[in-house]
């Protein structure tokens, strides 16, 4: 191989060295942090996720969000009549579940900053970490 250019590739010197891991590196280091929020009040769904990106924004961190994933609506349908006897008529509920992602990208450390905001009551937060 004349090439200058398979001598990067094949050449023995050229080998890169795997970097020595230190705590501080370790705490640092990006994260993908995936934040799923879920409720039956869209109002407390939405000041939630306004609140974290305006925190998440303000550390000028990288955030893409909130994504809106599709309302499940749970349906039941049931007879009013006790005994059964009577007229057939039926009560129709139904619960509706709101969902939202948001994702930054940060050091876990900043993440439990942003986290520690008051949490409306009835949404539910789960929060998984993956490496960049």
């Amino acid at each position: 191989f004349g090439s200058s250019r398979w001598q990067i590739f094949f050449h023995p010197g050229g080998m890169a060295t795997k970097p020595v891991k230190s705590l501080e590196s370790e705490e640092q280091r990006l994260h993908r942090i995936r934040i799923t929020l879920s409720s039956r009040d869209v109002r407390a769904l939405e000041k939630v996720c306004c609140d974290l990106v305006t925190g998440a924004k303000a550390k000028d961190l990288k955030v893409a969000g909130p994504t809106r994933l599709p309302t499940k609506i749970l349906r039941l349908m049931v007879r009013k009549s006790p005994c059964g006897e009577g007229t057939n008529t039926f009560d129709r509920w139904e619960m509706r579940i709101h969902k939202r992602l948001i994702d930054l990208h940060s050091p876990s450390d900043v993440v439990k900053q942003i986290t520690s905001i008051s949490i409306e009551p009835g949404v539910e937060v789960e929060v998984t970490i993956a490496d960049l």
